[in-house]
């Protein structure tokens, strides 16, 4: 039995592949499920460690999507818990651990963000669950149950711990735990399928694992692969400034997309898209250009993405000095300062383009500026300090890089 065509696209890997004592194929769990007209439970966990998600995290919702669209329910885990505990997975050191305070209100921006990819409409067709409902719950003698589940060998296993071990960098304990708790999420959802990206093919194992302790038939582990950034090299992430973040304003993520590397456009469209590779134009700019289109009227709409489309051309079209003319986006400058003084073009920086490109602080809008890259209607400012008044930014386009362009109004 064949898995159906919008679960297999872009599916990087899917375990366990036969059926085993306990288990069934996949194919089969889905055809029991229409069968008895029990929509299987697919979770996606996701931990609130910061305020925004870019592209290469949608590929997963993406995913979880269809499987909403097919009938099932999507199950999201806010990792409300596990947020202050913080994934070991690709890290080369222990995570600072996070307050209450800043999960619950990154929290609110995910679920934000998420509103354009995943159907919060239909019943029955998505649940939100914090996994501190159950885990703060746990007492020592459950959580040591757990660990009892375990070994230390089979942690070591895990790819991150065995590299940090062999080459002696200090593990917490608490990390240990991580895995487990993420695991049990499992459990307590009654799983039947997770999704996860290739590198979390060991926590998603350890589901199955205590889903089997518990009693529970272990769900399937469907891994996606990691999205390649837009230089087409390294994957996509923030420390990397090789990201399209889904809080950007649709000509910015035309524009970047429209610029990735030649090598990852299709990638872009089986990951990122509902596009028919074979039906998108095989000239590499025309494809290039529908990628871009249909990436971003996934996330702001057909018209806005269209309206982005044609700005991105008027961009490229006329010289820097006339980019005040483009369509581009437009802020309010009486929202960002109380204008009692001149703003220093760092704050202003950050203020224009926290949510547009992702300059998350102000040491990092100093750190753009001093590198050269802001520029004020085509004059490149290099001072972090330098101050304008109001009536000397009215009107003005603000640029950052070669590709985020916003006109400043009162």
């Amino acid at each position: 039995m064949t898995l159906p065509s919008w679960l297999e696209r872009g599916l990087a890997d899917l375990f366990p592949h036969a059926a085993d004592h306990r288990n069934q194929t996949l194919s089969a769990r889905l055809a029991a499920a229409r069968q008895a007209n029990r929509p299987l439970r697919v979770k996606l966990g996701i931990d609130p460690t910061g305020s925004s998600i870019h592209l290469g995290h949608t590929i997963l919702y993406r995913k979880l999507r269809a499987f909403q669209d097919a009938g099932h329910t999507a199950v999201v885990i806010l990792g409300d818990f596990t947020a202050r505990i913080g994934d070991p997975t690709g890290k080369s050191a222990t995570r600072p651990r996070l307050s209450v305070q800043e999960v619950e209100e990154n929290a609110r921006t995910y679920l934000e963000q998420l509103r354009p990819i995943l159907d919060f409409v239909t019943p029955g067709r998505l649940e939100i669950q914090r996994n501190s409902t159950w885990l703060a719950k746990l007492d020592l003698t459950q959580v040591i149950g757990l660990l009892a589940t375990t070994t230390v060998g089979q942690m070591l296993a895990k790819e991150d711990f065995a590299q940090r071990y062999g080459q002696g960098t200090p593990i917490a304990l608490h990390e240990f735990l991580y895995p487990l708790l993420q695991g049990y999420d499992s459990v307590m959802v009654k799983a039947d399928v997770e999704l996860g990206g290739t590198d979390q093919k060991f926590n998603v194992a350890m589901g199955r694992d205590l889903q089997r302790h518990f009693g529970q038939p272990p769900q399937f582990g469907l891994l996606m692969p990691i999205l390649t950034g837009m230089d087409g090299g390294q994957k996509m992430s923030k420390s990397l400034g090789n990201t399209i973040g889904l809080q950007e304003d649709p000509l910015t993520t035309y524009s970047k997309l429209e610029k990735v590397a030649d090598a990852v456009v299709d990638d872009y469209i089986t990951l990122l898209t509902d596009l028919d590779p074979a039906a998108v134009p095989r000239d590499p700019r025309q494809r290039q250009k529908a990628m871009a289109l249909a990436v971003t009227a996934s996330l702001h709409g057909r018209e806005a993405a269209q309206r982005a489309q044609a700005a991105a051309a008027t961009l490229v079209m006329t010289p820097q000095s006339s980019a005040a003319e483009a369509q581009v986006p437009e802020a309010r400058l009486a929202s960002i300062w109380d204008w009692s003084t001149p703003i220093p073009a760092y704050q202003l920086l950050h203020a224009i383009f926290r949510t547009r490109a992702g300059v998350n602080s102000t040491s990092e809008a100093r750190r753009r500026i001093q590198g050269g890259a802001l520029r004020l209607d085509g004059e490149k400012v290099m001072d972090p300090q330098a101050a304008f008044a109001k009536e000397n930014l009215e009107g003005k386009v603000l640029q950052l890089g070669k590709k985020t362009f916003c006109r400043l109004v009162d």
